[in-house]
């Protein structure tokens, strides 16, 4: 009787540690669809540690065009894809807390490097081409849960953007810098 209730004891505390060491870390997989002000996102991010994963992203940015040399304010929408690498330092502590970890709830930091090839776009005006640019720009941010399903995710950094130049093009003031100020509310899938 005494080597069953050990036995009992012994196999209950070894589910006991791996169902911890399951939920200390960020889920496999995630797939889901963030919308915004400026756009709208279908993305994945996959697990590399408990505390990493790689983010893929497609999805349509909006732009916005106005001014003298454009003529009248207008608004337009392209395609945009997105690689982000993103470190959820706080974890542990969400944990210790009695927080929410999961649909990768947490801060974050991260490295997003989005290009938009210029493919097409949506209500451009007639005169107006878009080139393709790339950018990187390290962010700060935060992803909360709001029931099971759904999020919310907000985020700000600044990096550099490079504009791809074409023939006939004249790009006006190139920028340089690239700003990332986001606020998103998403469905997990």
């Amino acid at each position: 009787m005494k080597k069953r209730i050990m036995l009992g004891l012994i196999l209950g505390l070894s589910l006991t540690v791996n169902t911890q060491n399951d939920t200390d870390g960020l889920e496999k997989s995630i797939f889901g669809i963030q919308t915004g002000l400026l756009g709208v996102w279908v993305h994945n991010e996959s697990r590399l540690s408990n505390s990493i994963v790689v983010r893929s992203e497609f999805g349509l940015d909006t732009g916005i065009l106005g001014g003298d040399f454009y003529g009248e304010t207008s608004v337009f929408y392209g395609p945009v894809i997105t690689l982000e690498p993103r470190w959820y330092y706080n974890l542990e502590k969400r944990i210790s807390k009695s927080k929410r970890i999961d649909g990768n709830s947490g801060n974050f930091i991260s490295i997003k490097t989005s290009y938009h090839p210029g493919w097409f776009t949506i209500n451009t005006p007639d005169n107006v081409t878009i080139v393709s640019d790339i950018s990187i720009v390290p962010t700060w941010g935060i992803r909360r849960n709001i029931g099971r399903h759904f999020n919310y995710e907000a985020g700000i950094g600044v990096g550099y953007i490079h504009i791809f130049e074409k023939e006939d093009v004249i790009v006006l003031n190139e920028p340089d810098v690239a700003v990332n100020l986001h606020f998103r509310i998403g469905y997990r899938f």
